[in-house]
């Protein structure tokens, strides 16, 4: 007698005219199909879409910076002309800049009453203050309006990622236009810097900062003090860093197979399926046992 290897083979074909379709089980076929449907989509959209993960640790993640950071700067003061109004400068390692002028603009509000500076400039990584002031005016006025909003403050480079929730323009909207006219405002930042990196491996240096502020009339021994908008920054030596990833292609097959075994030549499914044999068999067996109670 010849050698069958077909006699190995634990998926055996039943005839299909020993078998009998019943509308129970095309019933739950059909709701197998759907929930089988509903777990593929369901990880397609999980392979498809992008995780952020987020880690901290200590370093300089912009070290190829020179020590420095690019700030941005838009701020309007509907009350001090622009001639008055100048930004300056100042750090630790000795750096006192008045009139900062570089990169900037003045644009006049209110009929001239009024100015919006923006800026951009660089601050080194080291605790200071930059501030906006009458400093760099030639006459100094006697009761300067340092009133303002702040439509926006940001370190580094401009970061949009809708699932990173952060505070990288927390001052944004910063209204202070009902203070006191004479009064000096002084916000206190810590810069956290902040590293994001896309599916690509390219790495983005950005900064997000905590933001505390105070407001208060300031006199020395001459009298009261001209009054300025006080930035003044520290940094963190904490990094915090964005990941994005994808779920490997390798577990996304994996997946989809276990819920779909259909096995080569074998003509037989697992999984989803067998659960379906056996959803079908106990109503069936239930089914003929109100059949057997009902004629009894």
């Amino acid at each position: 007698m010849p050698f069958d290897v077909r006699r190995f083979d634990i998926y055996r074909k039943v005839p299909k005219d020993l078998t009998q379709p019943t509308y129970t089980g095309a019933f739950i076929s059909i709701l197998c199909c759907v929930f089988i449907l509903f777990l593929f989509l369901s990880e397609l959209t999980g392979f498809i879409a992008t995780e952020i993960v987020n880690e901290l640790y200590v370093d300089d993640p912009d070290k190829d910076s020179g020590g420095k950071i690019d700030v941005s700067l838009n701020i309007s003061l509907p009350n001090l002309h622009c001639d008055l109004v100048g930004l300056d400068i100042q750090d630790e390692m000795g750096r006192h800049e008045v009139g900062h002028i570089d990169n900037s603009m003045k644009i006049p509000l209110n009929q001239g009453d009024g100015c919006r500076f923006e800026g951009e400039f660089t601050i080194n990584k080291v605790p200071g203050n930059f501030h906006v002031s009458t400093h760099s005016a030639t006459a100094q006025p006697q009761n300067p309006d340092m009133t303002h909003t702040i439509h926006k403050l940001a370190f580094g480079e401009k970061l949009q990622v809708q699932k990173v929730q952060g505070a990288f323009n927390a001052l944004g909207g910063a209204d202070k236009l009902s203070s006191n006219p004479l009064a000096s405002h002084d916000y206190i930042l810590k810069i956290v810097p902040t590293v994001y990196e896309d599916l690509s491996g390219r790495q983005r240096f950005s900064y997000q900062y905590t933001v505390a502020n105070k407001e208060y009339v300031a006199y020395s021994h001459t009298g009261r003090i001209i009054p300025a908008i006080w930035f003044r920054y520290d940094l963190s030596p904490i990094t915090v860093k964005y990941t994005e990833r994808r779920q490997p292609f390798y577990r996304f097959i994996t997946t989809v197979a276990s819920l779909v075994r259909l096995h080569i030549g074998g003509g037989q499914a697992g999984g989803v399926w067998r659960g379906e044999e056996v959803a079908e068999a106990l109503l069936g067996q239930m089914s003929v046992l109100v059949v057997v109670e009902g004629l009894s």
